[in-house]
């Protein structure tokens, strides 16, 4: 009777004393209370914006970005207003380390919210060897790749809420590592009944995240009884388009008309903005029109586009002159205008320069596709939300964030490349 006695005063002291500590707060059964979003909550939702995500630094992915890193990239794309990121392999730690950082990111602010679109990467066998690519026959390591995916999915749910099979691993240009669609079907199915064995939540959501071409939109060689089959197995579409990337391959749609000659420099490059936007709007209704001749009807968002602003190669003064930062900040601005009108979620291409893409080539577009460069400014796309103040108090590698060309807008007009007219050009094929 005493010992009873002894542990209800103790109890009672005790809900006194979290009484006191919480005093003026939630309660606390609404403290540890978690927001539930889903796969079909986000995607498509303009106050989910959604960007591609790399945080390396260096010229070498042996270099990791450590987790105050990956925590200092969320809190900018957090005052972004990102809350959806995409990456694109399990091989390397930053996938599993990025979890951990918006994990403990969670527990410091119960109120911030990222979520991850997480890629499995695919290869065929011999890719990225000495050997000559076999398309026909998967990579070893496919399974290893899926089963890493699968364990992350699992670690964290409140987190994953796509997994994306593969990135542009079945678009033929990518020659040293595509498969056929029958070995994205195989581990998108594989996934599918995880989910339907409960293994995974029921709400995760399986794509694979390709080129147009690939999803139907170009080619009809593409257009087979196994990618008729992927497209009723995923759970929406994840297309690439890039017109920068057709400036130089594709360029009809990229050259000045000569009736624009009278036009001025900054008319010729505005009306070459609104000429690209259309042809990445057009590879999207041609997959659209492709998926709705099977008699499926499925959400369909843009896995990547981007806009490099940087090239001395293809793109650049002796290439298709597509490549600055003026024009990336307009391609940004119109995709997020239009992606967000029509509900459809952009994994912009990408938050942050990478120089490991191109490590040789300083220079190369493929290093300067980031909305913010290496020195932690924020290229033209960003500069109203400097202005904004978004990111004041917010740093990246000691960095604080401000305008690149200490936003002088006529400098940066100096540096604008005028599209090249449909008379004069001469390409490289």
């Amino acid at each position: 009777m005493k010992l009873s006695l002894i542990k209800i005063c103790l109890l009672t002291a005790l809900i006194a004393s979290i009484a006191c500590v919480n005093k003026d707060k939630k309660p606390i059964e609404n403290v540890i209370e978690m927001k539930h979003v889903t796969a079909a909550d986000i995607l498509g939702n303009p106050d989910y914006l959604a960007i591609s995500y790399g945080g390396y630094r260096q010229k070498t992915r042996d270099s990791q970005p450590t987790i105050l890193q990956l925590k200092e990239d969320m809190k900018i794309l957090s005052a972004m207003g990102v809350k959806v990121l995409r990456t694109y392999n399990v091989q390397l730690q930053q996938a599993p380390n990025l979890l951990r950082a918006i994990s403990e990111l969670k527990i410091e602010d119960p109120n911030f919210e990222m979520y991850v679109m997480l890629g499995a990467w695919i290869d065929c066998k011999n890719a990225w060897t000495d050997l000559e690519p076999n398309h026909e026959i998967e990579s070893e390591d496919n399974s290893n790749e899926i089963g890493r995916a699968v364990a992350l999915a699992s670690k964290y749910p409140d987190i994953v809420k796509v997994i994306a099979v593969g990135n542009e691993a079945m678009v033929r240009w990518a020659t040293s590592y595509f498969v056929r669609p029958n070995v994205i079907l195989k581990w998108v199915k594989y996934l599918q009944g995880l989910k339907a064995s409960g293994k995974l939540p029921k709400e995760l959501w399986i794509t694979s995240s390709d080129d147009f071409s690939s999803w139907g939109g170009g080619d009809p060689s593409y257009h087979t009884s196994d990618l008729e089959a992927l497209i009723r197995e995923v759970d929406y579409i994840s297309m690439h388009t890039y017109p920068m990337h057709n400036s130089h391959y594709n360029p009809a749609f990229w050259l000045a008309p000569k009736d624009e000659d009278q036009l001025s420099d900054h008319e010729k490059v505005e009306s070459a903005m609104i000429r690209a936007i259309d042809f990445a709007k057009n590879q999207y209704q041609e997959v659209t029109k492709y998926m709705k001749s099977l008699g499926i009807d499925k959400p369909i968002h843009i896995g990547e586009t981007g806009w490099a602003t940087v090239s001395n190669g293809h793109y650049g003064p002796s290439g298709s002159k597509a490549a600055d930062e003026y024009k990336s900040g307009r391609y940004y601005q119109l995709m997020r205008e239009w992606t967000n009108k029509e509900n459809i979620s952009c994994f912009y291409f990408e938050a942050f320069d990478e120089q490991w893409k191109d490590a040789k080539n300083t220079m190369g577009s493929e290093n300067h596709f980031g909305l913010i460069n290496l020195q932690g400014e924020a290229k033209y796309a960003l500069w109203d939300l400097v202005d904004k103040g978004i990111f004041d108090g917010l740093t990246r590698d000691g960095h604080a964030i401000k305008k690149t060309y200490n936003g002088n807008k006529e400098e940066l007009l100096n540096d604008v490349l005028v599209p090249p007219t449909e008379y004069g050009l001469v390409t490289q094929h």
